[in-house]
C-alpha cells in the first residue's frame, strides 16, 4: 500500500495544511475537503511556504508550485470517492468528526482507512454508529506535522490489525517513524506522558519549589538532551537500570496525582492568554520575539528531524 495512492484530507487549519504538506511532498496527490471555500486560497499559500521550506532543507527536491498541482480544495465529499486513505483533522468535537465519517462513508470504498488526527478522544468513541468500525484508526501527528518523524497509529475496540499495518507502512513512506497502539486508550502514548510531566511541572511552580525559567531549563538541559537519541526505557538501558528502581521507591509516592487543573493554568487561559500566536503566555513577549520564537522552532524542528533520522531508533544491530 505503500504505492503513490489518491489520500485524501479533512480540514486545512494549521494542522490540517501541514498533514496535506507531508503527504504532497511523498509524492501523492491530495483532495482536501474544507467546510468554507473562501478559506482555500489562503490555505494554498500556507502549504505552498510549507513546500518551499522542505524544498529549502533539500528535503523535497521537486518544484514547489509544481507539486501543488496535485493539491485539489473542494467542499463536495464525492470528490473523494476512489480514495484509499482519508485523514480527518478537524477541531476536537466528537459530533462534528462523526459527522465527517458518515458523510465519508456514503463516497468511500469498505476498505479504505479513515484516520483520525485526534489528540485524546478515543478512537472506539468515534467507531461507533459507523457502517465499518474496522477501518477508522486514530492517526496521531506532531506539530510541524511535514517536518516531525512523530506519528502514532491508534486502534480501536473494532479497529481491524490489517488496516493499522498498512498505515504503518504508508507512514513509513512519507519518512514518519510510527508508533502502533494495538489498543484505545485517551491520550495515546506521548500525551499521557506529556500531561503527567506537564502536571508535576505546575506543581513545583505553584508550590514555590522552582520558576517556569528554572523548569524549563532543567528538562531542556536534561530531558533534552537525550530524549531524541532514545526513549525512556533505552536511556534506562544506557544508564543502568538498578539505580532507577531505588529512586522509583522513594520517589513515586511524593509525586503529584492531582486531578484538579491546575489555578495559574485556568488563570493564565481566563486572561486570553494563548501563546506566541497572540504574544501573551507563560513568558512575556513582544510581537516581534514571539515571531522571532516561531521562526526558531520551525528552524529548531528540522535540525531535530535531521538528529532522528541519523539516530533512528531501531539499530540494525538489535536484530543480530
Amino acid at each position: 500500500m505503500t504505492d503513490k495512492i489518491l489520500i485524501g484530507t479533512v480540514g486545512l487549519g494549521l494542522m490540517g495544511s501541514s498533514i496535506a504538506t507531508c503527504i504532497l511532498a511523498a509524492g501523492h496527490d491530495v483532495t482536501s475537503l474544507v467546510k468554507d471555500l473562501s478559506q482555500a486560497n489562503e490555505a494554498k499559500t500556507r502549504i505552498l511556504g510549507f513546500l518551499e521550506q522542505l524544498h529549502e532543507e533539500e528535503i523535497l527536491t521537486q518544484n514547489p508550485q509544481e507539486v501543488l498541482k496535485r493539491h485539489t480544495i473542494t467542499d463536495d465529499v464525492s470528490l473523494l470517492k476512489g480514495h484509499k486513505v482519508v485523514i480527518e483533522s478537524i477541531t476536537e468535537n466528537i459530533e462534528e468528526k462523526k459527522n465527517v465519517y458518515q458523510r465519508l462513508e456514503t463516497v468511500l470504498s469498505p476498505t479504505a482507512i479513515i484516520g483520525s488526527n485526534t489528540s485524546a478522544i478515543p478512537v472506539t468513541v468515534l467507531q461507533s454508529g459507523l457502517q465499518h468500525p474496522e477501518r477508522v484508526l486514530g492517526i496521531h501527528w506532531a506539530e510541524p506535522a511535514h517536518i516531525t518523524r512523530f506519528m502514532e497509529v491508534i486502534c480501536g475496540k473494532d479497529s481491524d490489525l490489517l488496516y493499522a499495518h498498512q498505515m504503518m507502512a504508508l507512514a513509513e513512506s512519507w519518512g514518519k517513524e510510527p508508533s502502533l497502539l494495538k489498543k484505545d486508550i485517551r491520550g495515546f502514548i506521548t500525551n499521557r506522558i506529556m500531561y503527567a510531566m506537564l502536571r508535576e511541572a505546575f506543581y513545583l511552580v505553584e508550590n514555590g519549589y522552582a520558576t517556569v525559567e528554572d523548569v524549563d531549563r532543567s528538562l531542556r538541559n536534561d530531558l533534552g538532551y537525550w530524549i531524541t537519541f532514545a526513549g525512556p526505557f533505552r536511556f534506562m538501558d544506557l544508564t543502568g537500570i538498578p539505580a532507577y528502581l531505588t529512586v522509583m521507591k522513594d520517589l513515586f509516592p511524593e509525586l503529584s496525582n492531582t486531578a484538579q487543573v491546575p489555578s495559574m493554568m485556568e488563570e493564565l487561559v481566563a486572561s486570553g492568554a494563548k501563546g506566541v500566536s497572540n504574544a501573551q503566555g507563560f513568558y512575556p513577549y513582544t510581537a516581534q520575539s514571539a515571531e522571532h520564537w516561531e521562526e526558531q522552532f520551525i528552524e529548531f524542528s528540522y535540525d531535530i528531524r535531521k538528529l532522528a533520522k541519523k539516530y533512528s531508533s531501531t539499530s540494525s544491530e538489535d536484530k543480530k
